[in-house]
């Protein structure tokens, strides 16, 4: 048999192989829709390398998601202060222990808004760090919402602060995802 015509049978069998993949596929996806994931949620997945960008906090405390465009992702400063304590805590931080946090959120806070805290922000510190109100939660839910503004919502889960109630509530994003050109005032958790 000649070079060129093991070539072809080559190619025609590779080609037979893709086709059967796609099918695949193609099933694959009708099966995930019929179980209500989103289209977003599918190209997402099947975009691996785009699907979990690196997350930088930068030198001056912005939050960047890296890609061909970088992002930036923008948040109050009392929001960002949240975001950055439960980034900086890996294994999570119970709500009913928030109180214990109010040091370093308030570090956090100083450090995007530089000018200094008013009563009005002081008392919102407090509100935060109280588990028996909902302003922690209400801080979460715009985070959520904030990533879930960029990125397909399969994906923002791994950025967001989630965790059941009363348990630990955490950022599941992979550590080695995160990359930190700041200093962190407190005292990270590993």
């Amino acid at each position: 048999m000649n070079e060129q015509l093991k070539e072809d049978i080559s190619k025609e069998l590779e080609q037979f192989h893709c086709s059967i993949l796609l099918d695949e596929v193609k099933e694959n996806v009708r099966k995930l829709r019929s179980y209500g994931v989103e289209n977003a949620d599918i190209v997402a997945a099947m975009n691996e390398e785009e699907l979990f960008p690196q997350l930088i906090v930068t030198k001056d405390y912005k939050i960047i998601l890296s890609g061909e465009q970088p992002i930036e992702v923008k948040m109050e400063p009392l929001i960002k202060a949240v975001y950055l304590l439960f980034l900086s805590h890996p294994e999570g931080i119970f709500l009913k222990c928030l109180p214990d946090y109010k040091n370093d959120l308030t570090s956090l806070y100083l450090l995007l808004r530089p000018s200094g805290l008013t009563d009005r922000v002081e008392k919102s510190i407090m509100d935060v760090i109280n588990p028996t109100l909902n302003s922690i939660n209400e801080k979460c839910a715009r985070i959520r919402k904030v990533f879930s503004g960029v990125l397909p919502s399969s994906v923002a889960r791994y950025y967001a602060i989630s965790g059941r109630r009363g348990e630990v509530k955490k950022i599941e994003l992979v550590r080695a995802n995160v990359i930190w050109e700041c200093k962190m005032p407190i005292s990270q958790g590993l």
